[in-house]
């Protein structure tokens, strides 16, 4: 090239300086328009230093989206534009998406939640390269309800059970469960779909396995195989809740891809993040925080329900989600506050121990140390179980201060095991409160377990949590042996007085010989 300037006797230096600038104008251009489509489809569109993860699934489109036209919509059109999944020919779906149309207020009840999380969890899977309706999915496993607990111990939205949990490292203990954590749990789930996905090669089964677990669907591919038949997930025989489960999600995705089709109207969701993380050094009163963040107690608690107790540890968590709007106020409260920020703590009861002689020695009337820790109110002494007592006297909380966290709708042992379940078949006639006493529970707990629900019908099945069911069960067993023993004994003495008798009736009647 220089010599071909030289030819045509060019300067060479000067040549270089005028089109040098032109030539790196040009590279920017390039690298900035390849920018803007990875910032498309990347999950966060403040972080442009995200890197940019495709799947290659045989399922998965993605549509490429212009970045003013991304700032732009809201964020039901963004779900939109990343639906990928293959239909499915059922006729669940329709019967689902009529269940749905058919509650219009239920559908604003679980958007309206859904609109503090919905921006997260999109962005996430956007991330991952992986098909939008996999944001709905707490539409079908909890309603966008963080607090949601089942009857198989499911609780948060993405409904993990604590082994599955502690396998995708949600802790879980006396004051905190990572299951209902919004991001950690997002993260879990994501990571737990994906690698059902890479097993199962495509999202119908994945989502199956999900429901089912991975080992049924593996089980009811292989039976299939024996017959000969297909092993998609159309082919494969699965128990009710499983074969609903991906039809109710396919019904949400079309009713948010058309609403207007159900005459319904959803909320708007704008295209932004709603809550931000904010670290935190000390442990801090779930109330107090809220009021430093200026929200009322509802929105932390929705924001942050991982927390069992009203007091967030920061051996637990070094950060809690906060409205983005709300950072800024709670960050100057803290720095101006000078008063403890802790006002309560646990204190490890022995077996035995008199209710009304521990809760002088914390400034509570045994009626308050009941309501706080959700006690039964026949309750006389402790059965070895953590309780919540002030550090300096009773503070001044209302009684419903407490129940968002009593028990948090199930009970963890100080060895952080799950107490096991019964299911109740609601009678006529019965109530909570007859149920409480007869169970032995207070009213509150039972309401908490069974979806805070406070007012029961016949056939409802209620579930009762048993935290002393293996003790019981033993002294149980220890009666019904002693109960045995003494039968065998019974039986063993009554049948040497026959034997005894028989043989004096011999003994007479050989003498008489």
């Amino acid at each position: 090239m220089a010599k071909f300037f030289r030819l045509l006797g060019l300067p060479l230096l000067p040549l270089i300086k005028l089109i040098f600038p032109i030539l790196l104008a040009i590279a920017c251009s390039t690298v900035s328009a390849h920018a803007d489509e990875q910032l498309a489809l990347s999950t966060s569109l403040a972080d442009t230093n995200t890197p940019l993860v495709l799947s290659n699934a045989r399922n998965i489109k993605l549509n490429l989206i212009p970045e003013d036209e991304l700032n732009n919509m809201d964020l039901w059109q963004r779900l939109r534009g990343g639906f990928a999944m293959q239909e499915l020919d059922s006729p669940l779906i329709a019967k689902h998406e009529q269940w749905y149309a058919s509650r219009p207020e239920y559908i604003a009840r679980m958007m309206d939640r859904g609109s503090r999380y919905l921006y997260y969890i999109t962005s996430e899977v956007e991330r991952r390269g992986m098909p939008s309706e996999i944001a709905l999915l707490p539409m079908i496993e909890s309603a966008f309800n963080p607090g949601a607990y089942s009857t198989s111990n499911a609780s948060g939205l993405w409904q993990f059970i604590p082994s599955t949990g502690k396998v995708f490292g949600l802790q879980q203990n006396w004051w905190y469960d990572g299951r209902r954590d919004i991001t950690s749990a997002t993260t879990g789930a994501l990571d737990y779909l994906e690698k059902l996905h890479a097993m199962f090669g495509d999202w119908e089964l994945a989502l199956a396995a999900y429901n089912w677990g991975e080992g049924a669907v593996s089980r009811a591919q292989e039976r299939n195989r024996k017959k000969g038949l297909p092993v998609n997930y159309s082919s494969l025989t699965l128990p009710d809740e499983t074969r609903n489960y991906l039809p109710k999600l396919l019904a949400i995705k079309n009713i948010v891809a058309n609403p207007e089709r159900f005459g319904l109207v959803l909320p708007t969701i704008s295209n932004e993040p709603y809550f931000a993380a904010v670290s935190f050094a000390k442990h801090i009163d779930v109330k107090l925080a809220a009021q430093l963040a200026n929200i009322s107690r509802e929105e932390f608690i929705a924001l942050n329900p991982a927390h069992n107790r009203p007091v967030i540890l920061q051996d637990n968590s070094d950060f809690i989600l906060l409205p983005i709007d709300k950072i800024e106020t709670y960050q100057n409260n803290l720095e101006n506050y000078d008063k403890p920020l802790v006002s309560w703590q646990a204190y490890y009861a022995r077996k035995g121990e008199r209710l009304d002689q521990l809760a002088p020695r914390f400034g509570l009337s045994v009626e308050r140390l009941k309501k706080v820790n959700s006690l039964s109110a026949r309750a006389r002494i402790s059965s070895g179980e953590t309780l919540l007592v002030p550090l300096n006297g009773d503070p001044d909380e209302g009684e419903d201060e407490f129940e968002a966290f009593n028990m948090h709708l199930h009970p963890v042992s100080k060895a952080g095991h799950y107490a096991p379940t019964i299911k109740h078949t609601v009678r006529k006639g019965e109530t909570l409160a007859k149920l409480a006493r007869r169970y032995n529970v207070s009213v509150s707990k039972l309401s908490s377990w069974n979806g805070r629900t406070r007012h029961i019908r016949a056939g409802q099945t209620l579930t009762i949590v048993q935290e002393k069911a293996r003790s019981a069960s033993r002294k149980s067993t220890k009666r019904l042996a002693k109960s045995g023993t003494r039968k065998i004994a019974q039986r063993k003495t009554t049948q040497r007085k026959i034997t005894a008798a028989k043989n004096r009736k011999i003994d007479l009647a050989y003498q008489k010989k």
